[in-house]
């Protein structure tokens, strides 16, 4: 089950269009993920801006990262999503 301090970092980490559309994109990929330059070219996003959201999603544990070479693979965690969407509907 997840803790409300973790769904509250979850939240917070969602509630900014450009992360909320970085996570959707990277959800409707799973599990093969995107490079972080694939990812701001598709949803046309500055890279610096883009390093930025990728952290802070990351760091919320919603999606995760891995080197391939030269490339960062990012992927969406959709268990994190759905164990609050559980949180959630316990009321």
């Amino acid at each position: 089950m997840m803790r409300q301090s973790l769904a509250i970092q979850t939240l917070s980490a969602l509630a900014h269009d450009t992360r909320l559309n970085v996570y959707r994109l990277l959800a409707g990929l799973s599990p093969d993920g995107m490079s972080a330059g694939d990812i701001a070219a598709k949803l046309k996003i500055p890279p610096t801006s883009l390093s930025n959201h990728l952290g802070i999603l990351a760091r919320a544990g919603v999606v995760t990262h891995e080197r391939k070479g030269r490339l960062i693979i990012y992927r969406a965690r959709p268990d994190r999503v759905v164990a609050l969407s559980r949180l959630l509907a316990e009321g």
